[in-house]
């Protein structure tokens, strides 16, 4: 389909096998389709842009507004209500307290003539947070087809693996589809296509090639990487709208565009500006510092987990592994006490410097600490073998030791 290719971009094999997976209208598709990867890889856009443009009976939820097991059973009866009913029809709000009455009232909705004999496709965005709802959900949703009868089509997206989803009691295996982060290529590719119409694609696959350069190393993701292009460009293309220079003289437009994509390199996903904001530091090229709303970047704040994977990983790399038990268990019962000291401890950790620790045990030290349920998502995982692999560089810097494997052993 050559109109979906175009909509879609460099994600050319998923499209296909979500076509082969859909099939016709009135075929029987798979009960249930579990998509992941990790943020703005184009799970969503892919399944949303799929089902319009193939015009399939559809229902899109998202799990965060969601979050109690009602509120998510009301909402996909509703929106499959409103579906099947007519433009001057009034549709009733359905009222749903249990996934019982979610099978039985589902059926009821499905008998719609305009939902006869086609595959009704629910989309369950931000899965992971059906872990933390009933238990019965999960697996009610992946058998959906046997329960109801009916030719329904569960999708889960998610940035959690599915290994992470499998419930201890057992349940349908659904199909595992994994979307990859996008490589330069896709994203030099994505990002000229958006190029404006009154500037050559040429033109602006040069712009989008010195903005990856940039910021490639420090940034991949397609939203943030969108933004900076949109709010940057108008300070490239400036030398060509006051005459100075034209299209093809890429020296000169870099020069004008450099120092102010290095001052863009300090508001990388933080956003503590606006786009008008952004503008008017460009225009009157103050320091951003004088700027209302910026903290000047003598206090950057963290976000919420990544604090605590800091914290973790500084417990792991001064404090024994042999302490863990002590310091982060309720009932770690009695310790021995003993006055024999050897040699080595007689000296404050501090002094010698951090230890090398493996990611078991930063993580298992990081679930102690929070006193939430953390969920094990990619970025967890990257942020905290990123620490580990700091700290490990910090000890090759401090001590000329091989580093020693530390035992993880304070949890069951």
């Amino acid at each position: 389909m050559p109109h979906l290719e175009n909509m879609v971009l460099c994600r050319e094999p998923q499209v296909s096998t979500l076509q082969a997976l859909f099939g016709e209208r009135h075929h029987f598709s798979f009960p249930s389709i579990f998509i992941y990867g990790h943020t703005a890889s184009g799970k969503t856009y892919v399944t949303q842009t799929l089902l319009k443009t193939l015009e399939l009976p559809h229902v899109f939820v998202n799990c965060v507004e969601c979050f109690t097991s009602r509120l998510l059973l009301e909402q996909i009866l509703n929106k499959l209500n409103h579906l099947c009913s007519s433009e001057d029809g009034c549709s009733t709000q359905v009222t749903c307290e249990t996934f019982n009455d979610f099978v039985r009232l589902f059926k009821q909705v499905t008998k719609a003539e305009s939902l006869k004999d086609q595959t009704v496709y629910i989309v369950l965005d931000k899965a992971e947070y059906l872990r933390d709802m009933e238990a019965n959900l999960l697996p009610g949703f992946l058998r959906l087809q046997e329960l109801t009868d009916r030719n329904v089509t569960v999708l889960f997206l998610s940035e959690i693996v599915w290994e992470k989803f499998r419930p201890n009691t057992g349940c349908f295996e659904p199909f595992v589809l994994y979307f990859p982060d996008y490589s330069i290529g896709n994203l030099q590719k994505i990002l000229s296509h958006d190029h404006p119409p009154e500037y050559s694609a040429d033109f602006y696959a040069a712009y989008i090639n010195i903005l990856l350069g940039v910021f490639y190393t420090v940034c991949r993701d397609l939203k943030e990487l969108r933004y900076l292009a949109v709010l940057n460009f108008p300070k490239y293309c400036e030398p060509v709208v006051k005459g100075e220079a034209n299209e093809r003289d890429t020296r000169k437009l870099w020069r004008n565009i450099e120092p102010h994509l290095k001052r863009a390199m300090q508001t990388v996903y933080l956003r503590e500006i606006s786009s008008s904001q952004w503008e008017k530091l460009q225009k009157d090229d103050t320091d951003p510092a004088q700027l209302k709303g910026l903290s000047a970047y003598t206090h950057v704040e963290l976000p919420y987990y990544s604090k605590f994977i800091l914290i973790a990983a500084y417990l792991a790399s001064y404090n024994p592994a042999r302490t863990d038990k002590r310091f982060f268990l309720k009932h770690h019962g009695k310790i021995k006490k003993t006055n024999f000291l050897k040699k080595h401890e007689k000296t404050s950790n501090h002094l010698l410097g951090p230890k090398p620790f493996p990611l078991d045990r930063l993580l298992a030290i990081l679930y102690s600490i929070v006193d939430s349920r953390v969920a094990p998502t990619a970025n967890i995982f990257s942020q905290g073998e990123w620490e580990r692999k700091r700290r490990g560089k910090e000890t090759i810097k401090q001590t000329s030791r091989p580093a020693q494997t530390l035992t993880w052993g304070f949890i069951s």
